[in-house]
């Protein structure tokens, strides 16, 4: 009697995947005495996939689902179960939207993501009928500022107590990538009995973080306080009620402008990482306060236009205070700052061409455009109802030098002075928070004359109103 060739192979490669299925069965029955009960059926579930992705090649959309869910619930699971060796991972982290109505445009050049970071009012622009283009109202719903918290804990190492943090969000590293997945910080710590050593992504360390103003609006107050996160290395020293830290810094998400555009390359180019020294005295739990200075380096170009190799540098200084009082139902912070070239910290300020000093070969010198801003935030500590108001000012200073090159690179250069009122209110339930803010904001634009400071100025304002919904976890 012939033999079907094809019933014998048929009947290996069933014996071929029984054997297969039972492999992963055993391997699996094994595994599970080292993951945790909650990802143990989803397991199972994945197992179930192989067996009809194996048989049935139709599920293979519905296996590749399940793989990746499985893989992120595992590695969950295995962090958890490391535990057991002094690592430890916590998550937290909120949900926010965002809706919001401006009076009139606020264009990227004057705030970031759509308009969803604040800083002021576009200037006037008129059309060919003197009707000025800018005076539209502007809406939009972003939830964009939604993150995620991972706070790691880990063995001892050199003598010291060891953690890290990974903080994410859907902001986006520019307007062309909103919604984008980005680093926010990004660190691992080192801490000793009066000794700590940081290391990685984090505030600027003029960013008062022991202070910020309370605000709903994802601009924490900007331009009026020195916002930016940059990578870092940062030592700190604690003796009595101070602690002093010392910080090299370089430019990361917010960065200067130049002739090329906003770019970190322009500090990379010059050899130098920003330095920063700072002080924290906490006198008491209702008072606090801090100072320091900061000061960077920018390589503008490499080469001149004329294409003749340059290595002329600009230098800038920047010095910053705050202060804050926290009673039983009254918190208030107070800060100044003053910076020159302050664009990679979202302020007024940069700097510009003071001189031409070769025309053949295009040498230049340059000169910084210095900001002095600060502000008042006032807020209750109610454990339901939240009030607070917010004032914001900031004033051009003018340029060290004279602009006689032509070229500026800052922003709101034509601005001299911008002020700031903003009210909120905000109730929160358990876990959720619904908020309301108005932002009201006067810009003074005029013409920038060869000092750096702006005459003939008129106001322009802009009347924001926030309404925002946060859900923590």
């Amino acid at each position: 009697m012939p033999i079907d060739l094809r019933l014998i192979s048929h009947f290996h490669i069933l014996s071929l995947r029984v054997t297969v299925v039972t492999t992963v069965t055993d391997f699996i029955t094994n595994l599970s005495s080292h993951i945790s009960a909650s990802v143990k059926p989803h397991i199972s579930t994945l197992i179930y996939s192989h067996i009809k992705y194996y048989f049935c090649p139709r599920f293979k959309k519905q296996l590749m689902n399940k793989i990746s869910l499985v893989a992120i619930l595992s590695i969950i699971s295995l962090l958890a179960s490391a535990q057991e060796k002094k690592f430890g991972l916590t998550l937290s982290g909120y949900v926010k939207t965002d809706a919001f109505y401006d009076t009139r445009q606020c264009s990227a050049a004057n705030g970031l993501r759509e308009g969803h970071f604040y800083l002021f009012p576009d200037n006037v622009l008129y059309d060919a009928d003197s009707n000025d283009l800018n005076n539209n109202p502007a809406f939009n719903i972003l939830s964009i500022q939604t993150r995620l918290t991972g706070n790691i804990t880990g063995p001892d190492a050199f003598g010291a107590k060891t953690s890290g943090l990974i903080e994410t969000e859907f902001y986006g590293t520019s307007d062309a990538d909103i919604s984008g997945f980005r680093l926010r910080h990004g660190f691992v710590k080192l801490n000793w009995e009066k000794t700590e050593l940081l290391i990685g992504q984090t505030w600027h360390p003029m960013f008062p973080v022991e202070a910020f103003a309370q605000t709903l609006s994802v601009n924490t107050g900007s331009p009026f306080v020195p916002f930016s996160r940059n990578n870092q290395i940062r030592f700190a020293y604690k003796t009595g009620k101070f602690t002093t830290y010392a910080t090299t810094w370089m430019q990361r998400d917010i960065a200067s402008s130049g002739p090329d555009g906003t770019s970190t390359k322009y500090m990379r180019n010059s050899g130098l990482p920003g330095i920063n020294l700072r002080t924290v005295a906490v006198m008491s739990e209702k008072i606090q306060f801090g100072l320091g200075a900061d000061f960077k380096t920018l390589r503008p170009e490499l080469k001149t236009a004329a294409n003749y190799a340059t290595d002329a540098t600009i230098s800038s200084y920047a010095g910053f205070g705050w202060v804050k009082f926290k009673s039983e139902k009254i918190t208030s912070s107070l800060m100044a700052t003053y910076a020159q070239n302050g664009t990679d910290m979202l302020m007024l300020g940069g700097y510009a061409v003071a001189q031409i000093t070769d025309t053949l070969r295009e040498f230049k010198t340059y000169t910084n455009l210095t900001t002095a801003a600060g502000f008042l935030d006032l807020g209750t500590n109610g454990p339901k109802w939240k009030y607070g108001v917010l004032f914001g000012f900031s004033k051009n200073l003018g340029a060290d030098d004279n602009i006689n090159g032509g070229a500026i690179y800052a922003r709101g250069s034509n601005i001299d002075m911008l002020y700031r009122i903003s009210p909120r209110v905000s109730c929160t339930v358990e876990k959720l928070t619904l908020g309301a803010e108005i932002e009201y904001t006067v810009a003074q634009y005029g013409t920038i004359q060869a000092s750096g400071k702006v005459t003939n100025t008129s106001n322009v304002a802009n009347i924001r109103v926030l309404l925002c919904a946060i859900y923590k976890f």
